[in-house]
Order: structure tokens, then sequence, then C-alpha cells
């Protein structure tokens, strides 16, 4: 077969050729899907010896059912999927409606279960699964497209938009992080959905709805915007297979089976009850806080604000940078239809809807890009279903696939038309070596929470989730620290970024909590002291904040008590330690102290004979024979030594 430039009319309308069942094609263009693996793969292989990241302690490393290995499966398929890591009913549905996406935890547990807690596995399954999702993306392209019409330019099209999806950067979140896999797994299957289809429709061959059933139950599994391709699926077959969209609407209709299975068990898992949107800004971004309480925004604020994100994401599909992982309130501020980013964003969906009607008609490849983005955007958009965030780059993972096949349009369009295949592929190379290097730079960032979180602060300085993330890290890397002066500079700078998180949401335990731990650190007792009581009074159930709080009381009195010289003082802080925490044997020995320095020598012996009855070791007997003497109890201050001198026979020298 000879190859020629089809004319724009060629390119542009469905061929009037009778459809046949399979297609050859030029022995140098069958190798363009393996060289879409290979660009993928290596856009990812610095990634391999990175370390967990970000939500990986959800879905892996914190994950009781995860770090069981395949003891774990049935915990998996039986709970919500956040239900391992919170490990309380109710805490899992955290965001709308709960999730069920079993498949890619199964995948960690299998993985856990091989390797243990060693991320290179994870990882290394990232990037094959990557590079495959990229062939297999071209293989579904160059079945769409080229079935009746193997001309050049329709081949280089299909390659140029699969080398751009495999290339940029926006897709590094849902790669470089283990986590992400969902989003690649989700992406194959319902990739794999519609290609399985137009075999069948090709071919009539009915093991291939078998086969795209399973891929839309497994794409379902993965990650619930696996739907979106029931809708997709039509539009292809309405546009490239020159059907009506009735006719293509019922050839698609045997999904409903595997769709209706999956929400039988989602149901029955996680109930009907789809909850109502959370009243905390981290899990609903489009909440105000209004004379100290925080309510919905209203219907404009809140179309504004999704508009805008909505035009983010074009813009970073067309510039992808900055990059960061955290887009939370209020890195996205409350916007407004007068904001002209705002009006951008209008009029550029606008423009995209119009596109669609204008090319329906004609079944033009821009209107199916368009169409094929506004419906896999959709239940992303936070229009249709809430998502627990204003956006994430992550969600552009099966959407920015539409994009890139208007881009790969115009190029062979404007480029390879009136210049050629030459200058095509110079076009594409200008693109694509700019986005793997910035691909490649941007996965560095990824290698670890502590790179990630304070890499991305800077780009998400008004984001309370990346401020507090950042503030976090911080302080977990300077328990490393050997330095003292490194590590004081350590814990004052995560103070600085905890409190700009509270700035931005006031009512934000958690960065109160960290807060605490940071004074705690700097043993600036008195101020943790504060943090945690407002913590506590957010969520009179925080534990995290009653534990700490009692720890800091209790260094908080033996400050009052040794260094102050303030008896008064101390009693208060060890009574209220001892309230939060009634078996802290820190807190009991020094109510033994104190009550023995202020002459109560029984009280002194109750609290020493506690202690050593939780932990009897030889300190706290020569402990509790001192209180005894002091008591007057004689004999049993001798019987205590000789316990103390059982558990430790040199404990008397040591005294």
């Amino acid at each position: 077969m000879k190859n020629k430039k089809p004319s724009q009319t060629q390119a542009n309308q469905p061929s009037s050729q009778t459809v046949s069942p399979s297609f050859s094609l030029p022995s140098h263009y069958r190798w363009h899907g393996w060289i879409v693996f290979l660009i993928g793969v290596m856009c990812y292989a610095n990634t391999l010896n990175h370390n967990f990241a970000q939500d990986d302690a959800i879905v892996i490393t914190d994950n009781m059912y995860t770090t069981k290995g395949l003891a774990g499966l049935g915990g998996i398929f039986s709970k919500d999927t956040f239900f391992g890591f919170f490990k309380t009913e109710g805490k899992a549905n955290l965001v709308k409606g709960g999730r069920y996406r079993p498949l890619t935890p199964a995948m960690f547990a299998l993985e856990y279960e091989l390797v243990g807690k060693k991320p290179w596995l994870g990882h290394l399954m990232n990037i094959l699964l990557y590079g495959l999702l990229c062939w297999f993306i071209h293989s579904f392209l160059k079945l769409l497209i080229c079935k009746d019409k193997d001309d050049e330019s329709s081949l280089l099209l299909v390659l140029a938009a699969s080398v751009i999806y495999a290339v940029h950067p926006i897709h590094t979140e849902a790669v470089a992080n283990i986590k992400g896999r969902d989003e690649i797994m989700a992406m194959m299957g319902s990739v794999g959905t519609a290609w399985f289809t137009l075999k069948y429709i090709d071919a009539k061959n009915i093991r291939n709805l078998i086969w795209a059933s399973l891929c839309m139950f497994l794409g379902l599994l993965s990650k619930e915007n696996t739907i979106t391709f029931f809708a997709v699926i039509p539009l292809a077959l309405y546009f490239f297979r020159k059907m009506s969209f009735i006719s293509a609407v019922g050839n698609s209709l045997y999904l409903l089976a595997p769709i209706a299975l999956f929400f039988i068990i989602r149901v029955l898992v996680l109930g009907f009850d789809f909850g109502d949107s959370p009243k905390e800004l981290m899990n609903n971004p489009y909440l105000k806080l209004v004379n100290g309480q925080y309510v919905d925004f209203t219907f404009g604020e809140k179309l504004a604000t999704i508009m805008y994100t909505l035009g983010c994401y074009i813009k970073l599909m067309l510039w992808p940078h900055p990059l960061t992982n955290d887009y939370y309130p209020r890195h996205v501020d409350i916007m407004k239809w007068t904001d002209p980013a705002t009006l951008l964003s209008l009029f550029t969906y606008i423009g995209l809807a119009a596109l669609v009607f204008w090319g329906w008609a004609k079944r033009h490849i821009l209107a199916f890009g368009a169409a094929y983005y506004i419906v896999t955007l959709s239940i992303v958009s936070n229009i249709v279903f809430p998502i627990g965030t204003n956006m994430s780059e992550r969600f552009m993972f099966m959407p920015s696939l539409g994009i890139f096949l208007m881009v790969a349009w115009v190029l062979t369009k404007f480029v390879y038309a009136p210049m050629g295949k030459t200058a095509l592929i110079g076009t594409l190379a200008i693109i694509a070596l700019p986005a793997i290097g910035k691909t490649i730079s941007r996965n560095m960032v990824w290698v670890d929470d502590f790179t990630l979180f304070q890499t991305d602060v800077k780009v998400s300085n008004r984001s309370a989730k990346a401020l507090n993330a950042a503030g976090g890290s911080l302080l977990t890397a300077a328990e490393k620290e050997t330095d003292p002066a490194k590590k004081k500079t350590m814990y004052t700078e995560s103070l600085g970024h905890l409190q700009k998180a509270i700035e931005v949401h006031p009512t934000y335990k958690n960065a109160y909590l960290i807060k605490g731990n940071a004074h705690y650190y700097l043993q600036e007792y008195e101020k943790a002291i504060k943090e945690y009581e407002i913590a506590l009074q957010l969520d009179t159930e925080f534990a995290d904040a009653q534990r700490n709080l009692a720890v800091s009381l209790t260094e908080a009195a033996k400050i009052a008590g040794e260094k102050e010289n303030d008896l008064p003082k101390a009693f208060k802080y060890l009574n209220r330690s001892l309230e939060l925490m009634p078996n802290n044997t820190a807190t009991l020995r020094l109510l033994g102290v104190a009550n023995g320095v202020s002459k109560n020598h029984q009280e002194a012996v109750k609290f020493f004979e506690k202690v050593v009855a939780l932990e009897p070791t030889a300190l706290g007997y020569m402990d509790l024979s001192n209180a005894y003497n002091q008591a007057g109890a004689i004999d049993k201050a001798n019987e205590a030594v000789q316990k103390a001198v059982q558990l430790d026979p040199n404990i008397l020298q040591k005294k």
C-alpha cells in the first residue's frame, strides 16, 4: 500500500469505503505502539527508588488490611476503601458517598505479601502499567481513527496524541505516587472497554463483548469515573463507525450489566446512604467562615469557583507549570463571576461546547475530542458529584486524552498537511522533549513526603492542608537531626507553616495538634498545652490531642515543681493530666513525689503503689520504699527494697 497525504476533506469526514474487520499497516508504523510504551516507561523510570508518599499511607503502609497481605483481601473487598486506614466505623465516609475502590488495594496487598513494606515493587508496577496503558491508548486510537482510513495523516495523528499523553507532566501525580494506580487501572479498564467494543462492532465476535464487560467491571472496581465511558463509547461509535447516535447507544447497552453488578456490590458494602456534604473545610472546599462558623458558598460563588478550576485544568494541560499535589482551600480562593480568569474559563468551555455542536453532524474529530473531554471531566468537576477538594492534577488523567487528541489534529492539519512528516515529527519533538524533562524533574519531588511537602508548599502557600503537611513533615525530619541548632530551626519553621494553616482554616484541629507538638519539642510546654486545649475544644473525642495534652501537662508540672518551686501549679497540671491518662506512670510518680514533698506521705504511698502495680521496676520499688519510710511503715519499706533488689541486684549501688 502506498501512503499519500489526504486532502482536508478526506481527513475530516468518514470514509465511504466499506468497513472491513481488519486493515494492514505499513511495517514501519507497527512499532509506534511500542515506541509509546517505551516513552511512557522512560518518563517514570526515575521513580523506581522512591519511597512511599502522600496518600500511600491510607491504602498501603497504614492500612490494616493491605499490611496483612493476602489475608487482608476479605476486608479490602468488604469495607469502604478508607476503613482500613481509619479502623473505625463512620470515619471512612469522610467524603460524600464513601469510596469503594478495592482493586488497587488488593494489588497492593499482594505486593505487600511478596516484599513487605518496600516501595520499589509498587513503583515498578506503576511504571510498567503506565507504559502498557500508553500502548493501549495508541492501539485504541489506531483502531478508532484508522479503521477505514489508514493513511499517513491519521496514523501520525494517533502517534502524536499518544506521545503527548505519555510525556505530559500533569500525569506525574497518578504515576509517581503508588496510590495513583487507581487512576491507571481505571483508565486501563475504560480504554479496554472501548477497544473491545470496537473490535466487536468490527468483527461481531461475542467474546469481545465479554472482555469489554470485564474491563468495565474492573475499571469500576478501580475508580468510579470509569462509568463515564458508558457515554464515551456511543460517541466513539457515532463519530467513527458511521452509526446513528441512537444505534450507537443501543450497541452500548450491554455495559449496563457490569455497571449494575458493580453498583449492587457497592450498595451491599456501603449502603444506600450517600450522605450530606461534610461541614469540614478539608473535605468540602465550598465552605466559608462567617461570624466564626462555616457556611456554604452561595450558589453563584460555588459555580464561579468551579468554573475557575475548570479553566485551571485547561491551562495546566497547555502549560503544565507550576504543578503541586495540593489544591485545597485556599490555594483556590472564593471566586466571583467578575474575575477575569473565571470569565475566560467560561468562554473557553462555551467554545468547547460550540465545537461539539459544530462538528456533530460532520463527525469531526475535534468535536469528538471536545465531547470526550467534557464527558470524562464531568464526574470530577464538582458539578455532578462533590469530590472533596477543589481540583487535583490526577483528575485529568482520563479527560486529558480528549485535549491531546485535539492538539494532535491541529498538528496534522497545520504542520503535517503543508510541510510533511518530517516537520510534524520535529514539532512533536519540540513539544515532547521539554515535557519529558518536566516530567522527570517533577518525579523527583515525589521521592518522599518531606521533599513533596516542602517543595509544594511554596506553590500552594495558601492551602491549609499543604501548610499543615509542610509543618508536620518538618517535625518528623527534625527527629532525625543531630545538630541541636538545626533541630530548633526546623521546629521554628514548622510553627510558621502551622500558624499560616490556622489563619487560613481557624478550626483546623490537626494544625493545632501539630503546632502543639512543635511547642512540646521546643520544651515550651505551656504553649503546647494551649494548642492541645484548642484542638480538644474543636473535637472533644480527639484522642491524639488528649494523649499529647496529658504528656505536656506532666512535663509542665515537672518544670513548675523543680524549677519554679510552685507546687500548687504542679498539682493542678498533674491532676488534669491524670484525668486524661489515669494510668500514666510518669504522672503518678510525680504526684507521689509532690505529695512526699508536701508531707502528704500516705497519699505519696498510694501513688507509688499504683506505679509499681502498672510497671514493677526496681526504681519504682525504691521510690515506694522511701515513701513507706516517710510514712513510718518500716517493714513495708524493707519489703519494697527486697523486691527492688530481686529485679536489679545493683540497685542499692545505683541509688
